[in-house]
């Protein structure tokens, strides 16, 4: 043995690590040391550590199982503070200096869990004890039972900071992806990449060359691992071929599409300057292969999930690639003579093996190990493996001592990504075990082990075999490279399932600590159809989904079913193959990048004069202005809304929907469209419209300004201008296709300030180049036209949602900030103020008009006061719904509300209550929508829905807040409370 610096277990010679560098880990405080090609699960272990984790339910000790990603115990968490990362899998972990990992689900140690009581009420928890405790009392469920489960809830924990890392996401194009780089991969890229194919090889693994790196094998007269390494050489040198070594393919998906994580830094304490650390990948292939291999099972027996207890292909890998002893003195327990490859290498590599158990009669000699007929029937040593009882064919029973037990139940094809577009795999009785169907799937295939081609021979034949033929079908000839001699003795295999008897529990998905037991149950209960089955016990949906457990728990499950495996069935994988970070599913999409963010042609304009802005949908629109000795929001608000009421004022309304609409039948068109006539408007005019569901509720408002008769302008909410225009896509090509009218949306292409106040005329004609007539009687309200600003074609609409006079401009959008600037300098003398989102909030309350509170989809036309809008003349979107009873009878209506004590707000969101009544669902007789504090009235006012609310005009009601604890008494008032009369506007 080597310890180098004190590795009890590091073997002396062998291995692909680097014994010239020694680099130092922690592991739950205590520090270790290893070497680069090291995982963390093979530090672990050279350093004599077994006891890594503890299972999900019953907190029980586990240890390592698998050297893959398909590891369910061995789950750590790594590094520390804003940089924590739970649940990853130990085997994986690629080993780098100063790595810091914790173990999890476990308190107050990993030695001494005080939640590994639950393991002496097993018999109370067992599959689907959750459906028959949590259901009664009823009312211990949220004062008991969640909290309960909440707190025990999950494997490891967040940080609960924000990640400093970046994350990204890129976009690959090839002929022929590859997943998985062992001797089928290797061989298909060789094929591809010498016919010139553009050719991507990803492999989850640091290390090309697949289970080729944890064996003794030959190929002609060189190692495998060594013949890898001159393949991957050979690849790396074509330019047409992409290597992508720590990179998991994922996913599968329609038309060609693949998911694929590629961890950049993942090795790296920190990722390097300007690196991510990680990179999502969406890989778009002509023709993929899966070359993905094959995951080893194990045997369910008693106590057989002791930490020491692993697979035995996975204790030949932590020997021969990483040269780590599992122990030094070692028992082997299969049912095939692959298991006997791993006793040999052991031996070879200087570890004594105890015996190797084997149930078969025809079990092979050992060769320099003894071997036993018969069983394992239990186990000792509860942190640590101690011993196993064996019974012996002839009945007898042997206590064999050891500190670690290779188990060995055949090997399952690793097809997991051909399930994901529904592919279910079928039943071989020769290999027992499942192999893929790829019915449906042309444009996938599969070769080697997880095609069911279980030696090295078979894995390079099928590997360039499927490649050629993949390529073939998209006009790509190759040839099949001249490929080394492997072995070609596939290793014979007599099913063992699992051990009964004795009755002590035997493991079968070990995360989630799912027995032959629960099995047994769920069958017992009617759970057995394999979904059922899966759901009732949680067989299969940990972190693994079941990589190592699910074939298991199917053969039990036939067993007593009296069935077999294949008439039994199966559950299929779903993506992601390996659990994803959502972290790297977001990408860049962080922080301020989550969404798009868009610009208004004034944003630098406002910018520069220190404008809040505020986000409506994905624009960046201004708030409010503050000046100099303004030290709330709200003074600035309400200077800023006194302007456009006592002189004039500009907003930038560039972000309101503009869509335009064109063609010999577009009145018709928007007909059909809005609630409203629209056919019948004159060119040169305006008309407010209301949009309806199909449902008859309202849905959005807006205007459609005629520009000609063939022309219209239609323009919607900020919020709906989006998904306006997709419907009324949807509606000209899918429901009216013979219109002659067309549509694009322009919302982008022009810049739109509001000018509204009483000087809003006089600022105009400052701008506007005299020959325009925009006088009263020649632009009268509601009326629409094209203009010019200093030669600058633009468009005036003389619309008002101020209850002021007050138009809105627009210009080519790279005019829009020249627009602004040049208002303000006209306007100087005028009183002109920059206006944002809140006094324009203010302004619309205080004359009444809906917008997004009021349009929330709970709404329809009676209850907005625009039930005359809805035509009875023609047929239009939602208008046969709205004359369903309950829509008719609808008897809240919009009304406003003043509070007796002007001084208290009346908070958005408060019920409404009358006089006298109890607070409770029964008597609530409406909402409040939108609130806020007129500086005209000098009182909070606010808009709401109220049953028969246009017939209680005078009352005074209860608006209630329950949440925050307020009652404010309000009189029910009209909501227009400025100038209901509309004489402002016309002015």
């Amino acid at each position: 043995m080597s310890g180098g610096t004190a590795q009890p277990n590091r073997l002396a010679g062998g291995g692909k690590i680097d014994r010239g560098r020694t680099l130092k880990f922690s592991f739950d405080g205590k520090t270790y040391h290893g070497h680069p090609g090291d995982t963390l699960a093979s530090a672990l272990i050279a350093n004599g550590v077994r006891l890594m984790g503890r299972s999900f339910k019953y907190h029980r000790p586990r240890g390592v199982l698998t050297s893959g990603s398909e590891e369910p115990n061995a789950l750590v968490e790594l590094r520390s503070g804003a940089r924590r990362e739970p649940n990853t899998r130990a085997p994986v972990v690629e080993l780098y200096d100063g790595l810091e990992a914790k173990s999890q689900n476990r308190w107050p140690s990993l030695g001494f869990d005080a939640l590994a009581i639950n393991d002496l009420g097993s018999r109370f928890l067992g599959a689907g004890f959750y459906y028959k405790t949590f259901m009664w009392p009823k009312a211990f469920w949220e004062r008991v039972y969640e909290p309960i489960i909440r707190r025990a809830a999950g494997l490891g924990r967040l940080s609960m900071q924000p990640d400093p890392d970046r994350y990204d996401k890129g976009f690959l194009h090839c002929d022929l992806l590859i997943a998985g780089a062992g001797p089928a991969g290797l061989a298909a890229a060789l094929t591809a990449g010498r016919a010139g194919a553009r050719v991507i090889l990803a492999d989850e693994d640091f290390l090309t060359g697949g289970r080729l790196n944890a064996e003794t094998e030959m190929l002609g007269d060189v190692a495998g691992a060594d013949w890898a390494a001159q393949v991957t050489a050979e690849l790396a040198a074509m330019p047409n071929v992409r290597i992508m070594t720590r990179t998991t393919v994922f996913g599968t998906f329609d038309h060609g599409i693949f998911g694929a994580l590629e961890r950049v830094s993942d090795h790296r304490a920190v990722p390097a300057d300007g690196q991510p650390r990680q990179t999502l990948w969406r890989i778009y292939a002509r023709r993929a292969l899966v070359c993905a291999g094959a995951l080893e099972r194990p045997i369910a027996f008693p106590n057989n999930d002791r930490p020491g207890i692993m697979l035995a292909g996975a204790m030949r890998a932590f020997v021969n690639r990483f040269a780590a002893a599992p122990a030094m003195r070692v028992a082997i327990f299969a049912n095939n003579d692959d298991a006997h490859r791993t006793a040999r290498d052991l031996l070879a590599a200087g570890v004594e093996v105890a015996a190797v158990i084997d149930p078969r009669a025809d079990a092979p000699a050992g060769d320099g190990y003894p071997v036993i007929r018969g069983k394992v029937v239990d186990t000792s040593g509860r942190l640590g493996l101690k011993s196993v009882a064996v019974e012996t064919e002839d009945g007898g029973s042997e206590n064999i001592a050891c500190e670690a037990l290779g188990v060995s139940g055949g090997w399952n094809p690793n097809l997991a990504l051909t399930c994901h577009k529904r592919g279910r795999p079928t039943w071989d009785e020769q290999l027992s075990a499942f192999v893929p169907d790829l019915a449906g799937q042309p444009e996938l295939g599969v070769a080697g082990a997880a095609a069911g081609r279980m030696t090295t021979a078979e894995a390079l034949r099928s590997g360039a075999g499927v490649a050629q033929a993949a390529l073939s079908s998209i006009g790509i000839d190759a040839d099949l490279p001249s490929l080394p001699q492997g072995d070609d003795q596939a290793p014979r295999l007599t099913p063992l399932w699992h051990v009964p008897g004795s009755g002590k529990r035997a493991w079968v998905d070990l995360q989630n600590d799912v027995t032959t037991k629960d099995v047994a149950l769920a069958h017992k209960e009617n759970f057995r159809s394999v979904e059922h089955l899966k759901r009732y016990t949680t067989l299969g949906m940990a972190t693994d989904q079941g990589k190592t457990s699910n074939v298991t728990g199917l053969a039990v499950m036939a067993g007593l079913t009296g069935q077999t495996i294949s008439q039994t069935g199966t559950t299929i994988y779903r993506p992601p193959f390996t659990p994803v970070a959502i972290a790297a599913l977001a990408g860049g999409s962080v922080g301020p990048d989550f969404k798009p963010r868009r610009l208004t042609p004034t944003h630098h304009w406002a910018a520069a004069r220190n404008a809040v802005f505020t986000e409506v949908g994905n624009w960046m629109r201004a708030q409010w202005y503050p000046l100099p000795g303004e030290t709330t929001w709200q003074e600035s608000a309400e200077r800023e809304a006194r302007a456009v009421r006592s002189a004039v004022g500009l907003c930038d309304v560039t972000t309101l929907g503009k869509i335009d609409v064109q063609g010999a039948d577009a009145g018709l068109f928007l007909d059909r469209i809005y609630a409203n006539r629209m056919s019948n408007l004159k060119v040169g005019m305006i008309r407010y419209g209301l949009m309806l569901r199909e449902d008859g509720h309202a849905w959005d408002d807006g205007t459609a300004a005629r520009m000609a008769e063939d022309h219209f302008i239609v323009t919607t909410t900020t919020a709906n201008a989006v998904p306006v225009f997709r419907h009324m896509e949807f509606c000209r090509q899918c429901l009216w296709p013979d219109l002659d009218v067309q549509l694009i949306s322009t919302t982008e292409a022009w810049a739109q300030i509001a000018v509204a106040g009483p000087n809003a005329r006089e600022l105009l004609t400052r701008v506007i180049d005299p020959e325009h007539d925009i006088s009263d009687a020649a632009f009268p309200f509601m009326a629409c036209g094209t203009v010019s600003v200093g030669g600058t074609p633009a468009r005036l609409f003389r619309i008002s949602f101020s209850g002021e006079l007050a138009y809105e401009i627009a210009v080519p959008a790279r005019y829009g900030h020249a627009l602004m600037q040049l208002l303000m300098d006209r306007g100087a003398d005028l009183g002109v103020t920059p206006y944002g989102t809140e006094a324009l909030g203010i302004l619309r309350i205080e004359k009444g008009h809906a917008a997004g509170n009021e349009l929330n989809g709970q709404t329809t036309a009676l209850m907005l006061g625009l039930g005359r809008m809805v035509s009875n003349v023609k047929d239009n979107i939602g208008n046969l719904m709205t004359r369903r009873e309950g829509m008719v009878q609808d008897h809240r209506r919009m009304v406003g509300l003043m509070p007796i004590d002007p001084k208290l707000p009346v908070p958005a969101g408060s019920h409404i209550v009358a006089e006298g009544m109890a607070v409770n669902t029964e008597n609530d007789q409406g909402w409040v929508t939108s609130a806020c504090r007129s500086p005209h009235l000098d009182s909070y006012i606010a808009l709401a829905f109220v049953e028969r609310g246009d017939a209680r005009m005078g009352e005074v009601i209860r608006a209630v807040n329950p949440l925050q604890g307020s009652e404010v008494r309000a009189r029910i008032v009209s909501p227009h409370f400025i100038d209901p009369e509309g004489g402002r506007v016309r002015g």
